[in-house]
């Protein structure tokens, strides 16, 4: 699913990534430990194509057999809404829209007809136990339920990919649990690559393979 050879980024004269290798299968849960500033957050802003590697020379990053390096910024944001979703510690939920209006955004940028959407909103927020929260607004939402229709609107267009970073570091105890579970059973249901930053260690010892990262670079 995704294979990344050679990460390197620069902030100034800061490195923060120093040679990163990285190979993940398709259908793994891969977690990504290490200390506030090993470079956790840049390599996933980096796998997810949301930010670019300082230096392209030996630098490769593929994603299901698509070579990112040679898309071009608008193939790049079309590729990114169809094959990958992002899940954020902050929700980063819309206040002025509802929850199926949130978690439908992603599919009108990609073209999806409204009633298309939303039939396919509702059948996501159903399943993550949202049914009576269509209408709600974020402001009306406990943080566990606003997660997870950030999580809805992560998987609306059926990507391959999802990342997140700091998924449950603003919940509580009992809805990161939920919501560590809910992971594993998206993975069975759907079939999706996960890889999440986190410093929760009951998660990342739930994954099928942690990563500790240490001074930028992936040190296990």
């Amino acid at each position: 699913m995704i294979q990344a050879k050679n990460i390197h980024k620069y902030y100034g004269n800061l490195q923060v990534l120093k040679g990163v290798d990285i190979h993940i299968k398709k259908g793994e849960i891969v977690s990504i430990v290490g200390a506030s500033g090993a470079g956790k957050t840049t390599l996933l802003q980096i796998l997810g194509t949301l930010d670019k590697a300082s230096s392209k020379e030996d630098f490769e990053l593929s994603i299901n057999n698509a070579n990112i390096n040679a898309l071009k910024d608008r193939a790049l944001a079309k590729f990114r809404n169809e094959h990958i979703g992002f899940i954020f510690q902050f929700h980063q939920l819309l206040p002025e829209f509802s929850a199926i209006e949130n978690v439908c955004l992603p599919a009108f940028i990609k073209g999806t007809k409204k009633a298309e959407a939303e039939q396919r909103a509702k059948e996501l927020l159903d399943f993550l136990g949202l049914t009576d929260r269509y209408h709600h607004k974020p402001n009306e939402l406990s943080g566990g339920e606003q997660q997870r229709v950030a999580v809805a609107r992560a998987l609306i267009n059926n990507p391959g990919l999802i990342f997140a970073d700091e998924p449950s570091g603003n919940l509580d105890s009992e809805s990161a649990e939920n919501l560590h579970n809910l992971f594993f059973k998206l993975r069975d249901e759907y079939g999706q690559t996960f890889v999440i930053v986190t410093h929760n260690s009951d998660l990342a010892n739930m994954a099928d393979r942690k990563l500790t990262m240490v001074d930028g670079k992936i040190v296990d």
